[in-house]
């Protein structure tokens, strides 16, 4: 039997569309910005924001409170 179409995807208690994405929310830490899932066909993959290696001694997030950038 076939389904009729793209499924959704359950994350915690929230239902998903295919193709949508979100940033997980964990408790009790609140959303997660910095990982992104999607959901493919009810199957929910996640991934950490990916960030360039620093070239300096102290970073700061600033801007981007997922990755470091030298100041």
């Amino acid at each position: 039997m076939q389904a009729d179409g793209p499924r959704a995807c359950r994350f915690g208690r929230r239902w998903y569309l295919n193709n949508e994405s979100w940033h997980p929310s964990v408790p009790p830490f609140g959303e997660m910005k910095c990982i992104l899932c999607w959901c493919v066909s009810g199957e929910t993959h996640c991934q950490r924001q990916e960030c360039p290696p620093s070239a300096c001694a102290s970073p700061a997030t600033r801007d981007n409170p997922c990755c470091a950038k030298c100041r």
